[in-house]
Parts: C-alpha cells; sequence; structure tokens
C-alpha cells in the first residue's frame, strides 16, 4: 500500500506531463490507433520510449475532446457535421472515443452515428471494450434495431458479451419491461458461451492459473498450450480471474504474455488490468500499471475510470477513490460533474467523513475551473454539521448564500440531524420554527429527520409531540415517518403501544404502510403472544394486497398455540372461503414437528372435507405401512380410533 500511495506522490510531482499525450509504439493489434493530443503552448519535441524503438512521431494538434462533444451535441448529425468535423484534428484513441461515446450515452443516435464515422473516416478499429459501452447505449425501447445489429458486428469480428455487460444490459430490459429482448438476449448468450471456442480455451487457462501458485510450473504449462494471444483474448482471461477473486494472478498473467510471448499491450489491455486491480489486495500493483501507462503514454479511459471509482467507494476505499479522481482531472478526459458528486456523497456517507478528502476533490474540481454548485454545498454542510462543528456549518451556509443558493429543505434537515445527533433536540426542533421564519416551509422529509433524531436519542414520547405538531400544520405523513416512530416504540420494548399506533394511523389517516412494517410488528406481537393483534395486522396486510406472512405464525402455533389459533390464522390467510392446500399441510407439519400430534388431529376434524380428503393431507396421516400410492381415508371413526 505505501509504495502505492510513493507512485502516487510521484505522479503528482510531474502533474505536468498529463497535459500532453504522448506518442505510442506501432501495435500488432489495429484496434489502437495512434494519433496524439498534444497542447500548442508545449514544445513538441519530447522523447518516450516509444521514440527510443524508433517509431515514428505522429502528434495531432486539436481543441480539446470536451469541445467536440459541445460542437456535436449542438448540431443535429448530417453530411454537413461530418464535414466540419472532419476539419478537427481529432485525436483517435481508444481513450478518445471511449470519452467521446460516454459524453454521449444520453443521445443513442449520436453516439452511434460518431462511432461509424471514426471507423468509416478514420480506420479506426473498436475494441470489445467499446463494443459493450455501445450496448449498454442502445439497451433502451428506442434503440433496439441498432443494438441488435451491433451483436451482430461483435460476433462477426470475433467479440464476445462479457458476463458483466449481459448481466447489466438483461437487467436493464427486465426493468424496462421488456422481456421479450431480455428472453432473446439471454439466448443469444448463451448460444455464444456454447460456441465461441476461444472462451473455452480462454477458461481453460484461467482455470489452469486457479489451480496452483504463479510459478515456474504453470508458465511451463502455459507455453505448452501454444497459444494464439490477441488483446480479446487477454481481456477475456483478465475477467474470468477477475470474477473468480484472482486479481494478483490475473497481473501475473497480464505480465507473462508480453515477457514470455512477445505481446504488446496496448490501452485496451492496460484499461482491463486495471479494473482486475482495483482491490485491497491488489492495491499495489494497481498504482504500479497507472504509473507504467502514464510512462508510456496511455491514459485511463472514462468508462474505466467510472466502474473503477464506483468499486472503491463501495468497497470503501475512498482514498484511492479521491486520488484517482485527482488523477483524471488532471488529464484531458475528465470526469463529470455527476461523477464528482456521487464521489462527493460516498465520503459524506462514512462514518465519520473524511474533511480531508471530501476538500482534495472539491479542490481538484475548482481548480479545473469550475464553481461549487448547490450539491457540493450541500455536501459540505452535511459532513460539518455530522461531525458536530455548526460554525463552520453556518460560515458554508453563508458562502452558499453569497453564490445564489438559498437555504432550503435540504440544508436544514443536516442540520436538525447534526444537532439531534448531539442531543441538542431543543436547538433541532427550533430549527423548524427559524425554517417559517425565513419562508421555508419544513416537509415530510424535514420532519422524518426531527423525529427519528427523537427516537434515536431515546425521546419517544417527544417525538410523538413532534409528530402532533406536524399533523397539526396539515403535513401529510408517509410510510417511511411511521416507520420511523414504530421503530421508536420498538427500540423501549413497547410492541403494544407500536401496534396501537399502526392501527390508529391506518384506521384514521388511511395510511398504507410499508409490508416490511408489518412482518416486524406481527413478529414483535407473536414473540410477547398477542396472537389476536398479530392476527389482526396479518388481516390488514391482505387488505392492503400484500402477500400472506404465515412463517411466525406456523412457529407461534406449533409451539403455543391452539387448535382455535390455527383454525383462526387459516381463515385469515385468504381471501377465499378457505386457503389453498399447501397452507393446511404446513400448519399439520409444524404441528408433527413439534410432536403434537393429538393436535394435529383436531385440525384435521375442523377442515372442511376436501381438505381432509386430498391425497397431500391423507398422505401425511396415513399408515406408516400402507402400500406406496394407497391414500387412507378418514373418517370420524378412523380418527377417534387413530
Amino acid at each position: 500500500m505505501n509504495q502505492g500511495k510513493r507512485i502516487l506522490s510521484s505522479l503528482r510531482l510531474r502533474k505536468s506531463l498529463f497535459l500532453t499525450q504522448l506518442s505510442r509504439a506501432p501495435s500488432p493489434n489495429p484496434q489502437v490507433n495512434h494519433y496524439f493530443y498534444l497542447s500548442p503552448s508545449l514544445p513538441t519535441q519530447i522523447y518516450t520510449s516509444a521514440t527510443i524503438l524508433g517509431a515514428p512521431q505522429n502528434v495531432s494538434f486539436s481543441s480539446k475532446p470536451q469541445s467536440f462533444v459541445d460542437i456535436i451535441l449542438s448540431n443535429d448529425w448530417s453530411k454537413h457535421l461530418e464535414k466540419d468535423l472532419g476539419k478537427l484534428d481529432f485525436p483517435v484513441t481508444h481513450e478518445a472515443v471511449m470519452y467521446l461515446l460516454k459524453k454521449l450515452d444520453k443521445d443513442p443516435k449520436k453516439a452511434g452515428n460518431f462511432l461509424k464515422w471514426v471507423i468509416n473516416q478514420k480506420g479506426f478499429e473498436p475494441s470489445s471494450a467499446m463494443y459493450s459501452l455501445m450496448l449498454r447505449i442502445y439497451a433502451n425501447k428506442d434503440s433496439m434495431k441498432d443494438f441488435w445489429i451491433t451483436i451482430k458486428e461483435m460476433k462477426e469480428k470475433g467479440f464476445f458479451i462479457d458476463e458483466e455487460t449481459y448481466k447489466s444490459i438483461h437487467s436493464i430490459f427486465r426493468n424496462l419491461k421488456m422481456e421479450t429482448d431480455a428472453t432473446a438476449l439471454k439466448h443469444f448468450y448463451g448460444r455464444m458461451i456454447k460456441e465461441n471456442a476461444m472462451g473455452d480455451l480462454a477458461s481453460d487457462v484461467s482455470e489452469l492459473i486457479k489451480k496452483q501458485e504463479w510459478g515456474f510450473e504453470v508458465e511451463r504449462q502455459l507455453r505448452e498450450m501454444k497459444l494464439s494471444v490477441s488483446d480479446n483474448f487477454v481481456l477475456r482471461v483478465l475477467k474470468e480471474l477477475r470474477e473468480i477473486g484472482y486479481p494478483l494472478k490475473a497481473f501475473n498473467f497480464f505480465k507473462w504474455v508480453a515477457r514470455s510471448l512477445g505481446f504488446q499491450h496496448n490501452t485496451v489491455t492496460y484499461n482491463g488490468i486495471l479494473r482486475v486491480l482495483c482491490r485491497e489486495e491488489s492495491i499495489e500493483e494497481f498504482w504500479s500499471v497507472v504509473e507504467e501507462m502514464k510512462s508510456i503514454g496511455f491514459e485511463i479511459d472514462l468508462d474505466t475510470y467510472i466502474k473503477i471509482s464506483r468499486h472503491f467507494q463501495k468497497i470503501r476505499m475512498l482514498r484511492d477513490a479521491v486520488e484517482l479522481y485527482e488523477l483524471m482531472m488532471d488529464s484531458q478526459f475528465k470526469p463529470s460533474l455527476g461523477e464528482c458528486n456521487i464521489l462527493l456523497r460516498s465520503i459524506a456517507q462514512s462514518n465519520p467523513p473524511d474533511l480531508d478528502l471530501l476538500f482534495r476533490v472539491v479542490g481538484k474540481f475548482e481548480a479545473a475551473g469550475h464553481s461549487r454548485s448547490k450539491i457540493i454545498y450541500d455536501v459540505i454542510h452535511r459532513c460539518l454539521t455530522n461531525l458536530g462543528r455548526f460554525e463552520e456549518a453556518e460560515k458554508i451556509t453563508e458562502a452558499m448564500r453569497d453564490a445564489g443558493y438559498e437555504p432550503d429543505n435540504i440544508t436544514y434537515s443536516q442540520l436538525i440531524y447534526g444537532l439531534c445527533k448531539m442531543r441538542r433536540l431543543e436547538e433541532a426542533s427550533k430549527v423548524i420554527d427559524v425554517m417559517e421564519e425565513c419562508g421555508c416551509i419544513p416537509d415530510i422529509k424535514t420532519w422524518t429527520v426531527l423525529i427519528q433524531g427523537h427516537c434515536l436519542a431515546g425521546e419517544v414520547d417527544k417525538a410523538l409531540f413532534c409528530f402532533a405538531k406536524m399533523m397539526e400544520k396539515n403535513v401529510d405523513t408517509d410510510a417511511d415517518l411511521l416507520d420511523v416512530l414504530l421503530n421508536g416504540f420498538l427500540s423501549q420494548r413497547r410492541v403494544f403501544g407500536a401496534y396501537q399506533l399502526l392501527i390508529e394511523m391506518v384506521n384514521r389517516f388511511q395510511m398504507r404502510p410499508w409490508q416490511a412494517t408489518y412482518k416486524l410488528i406481527i413478529q414483535k406481537l407473536l414473540g410477547e403472544r398477542k396472537f389476536e393483534e398479530a392476527l389482526d395486522l396479518l388481516r390488514r396486510m391482505k387488505k392492503h394486497n400484500y402477500p400472506p406472512f404465515p412463517e411466525p405464525f406456523h412457529q407461534y402455533i406449533s409451539k403455543s398455540g391452539t387448535v382455535e389459533d390455527a383454525v383462526e390464522f387459516l381463515k385469515a390467510l385468504s381471501v377465499k372461503d378457505y386457503p389453498s392446500v399447501s397452507a393446511y399441510q404446513h400448519v399439520f407439519q409444524t404441528f408433527f414437528a413439534e410432536g403434537r400430534h393429538s393436535e394435529a388431529k383436531d385440525l384435521l376434524y375442523k377442515c372442511p372435507h376436501h381438505i381432509r380428503q386430498h391425497p397431500a393431507i391423507c398422505g401425511l396421516f396415513g399408515s406408516p405401512n400402507s402400500n406406496s400410492g394407497k391414500v387412507k381415508r378418514f373418517t370420524r371413526k378412523s380418527l377417534s380410533s387413530a
């Protein structure tokens, strides 16, 4: 880890190099073209490893990529626009094209037209990662024709849809109710896996690497396989090793194909290995690859950055996420304001929030010429109030006003949350009055924060007083606030009080509690042997069209319930006259499991005729010596003699 930090420090000391894109050595794979961006204000005579190798210095002077995006977004796509774009010296590199596509992802038609243009007019060859990005862009109801055309092109070029892309798009289709396309994609992906011989070989390689420690023997076996290596093949092996949790072995393979097979990595494979190494156990190797990429003029593409940054945030490696953000902001492919906001929110959600990391991100954002947005002010304010630094938070609020942003419910809610956290409940309650004086009417979310703060502080009765005050102001309550209040009651073991509040809210205000709320209160009531109240909630769940919740009732009835309890429970399960046969089966089985055979027989006697005579039920009560398939018919006499 320390080595990684030293590498990053050295990167920052040489940050001026990020203003240039150095010429690259020729690649044996045509997927990477060799045009570069170089600021006209800098000397053009720069020596790199590519220069030493005698590679030609093809340097392209160009407007910044963002300017190129602005031109495309502000014009309809046409032959005239293509002609104008041709006059610009656009750097046709993997990173630049990925950057443009990510910026155009909200306009699938223009993204597709741009990619076709760089392919047809600039001779650019897309990578598998680029095709995967285009599939995600096309994954909507209006672009399905282009989606399937792109899949066909991928197949013709020997590319594959990786599992991550497949799952992401399949989920999108399901969410958009595009069941036909989801099914078609599932079938295509299944056929592709079976038909792709290269995929099988990649699996063989990853399986070999997985089974033993990396060393001479692994390398010997790999050499004997006489692999034909392409960037597509390397990516497949890397992804398979990532999916089974071997990032360091993936790194060894990445190095081995270059060292032993003479494979020359390009920007596509470098970005691929970064996606694998962004784990805690391989973070030093991650930053070493970043340094290596920088030394030969490759950059992290925007799609790779977003995936890695989100992963760092997910596994709470926030310092690395911030350092990666700083790295990208020093490049020409800068993350968007949205990515900055997402990173800031992740920092704010940590406990406690790291103000150093927060202000590093904000500082880098401002250094790029941007001014603070309302969201950025809110995130800073949230962190300060969360830490109890209210005077500094007030200064941020004043700076926000000076910048033209008035405090709103978000701002005041954060202040209320911080005061409640510090148990300054009276001051938190007075914030409501201050808001009203300023003309900012507290909404339901602000009230919820105040009431939850009281509940978490153990002041449930004061929380109810705040709730009553809210109702006087005609603020409509919701299921979230009800859940907060009920959890407050439960935290003080006031289970029956929680039940009474729930009933009152449903009866008086026609509330529809969350399904999870019903389930929680039912479990707590049964834990205190309040069967009738729990059954009442089960009936109310049915009226609110929630599915039945029988599991805790099974446990309660089997251990301590009566036969009458079981009958009432079964009646409550269904909107019909009688519940399903399986519902009766479950109750009988729970009685048997507790050794309560007499109660099971009594319940059977009270069941309707069609249930008593059903084969599944008869099978439960049949003689263990009866022939297979023979059903024992139960009568009053047979039950009494049993």
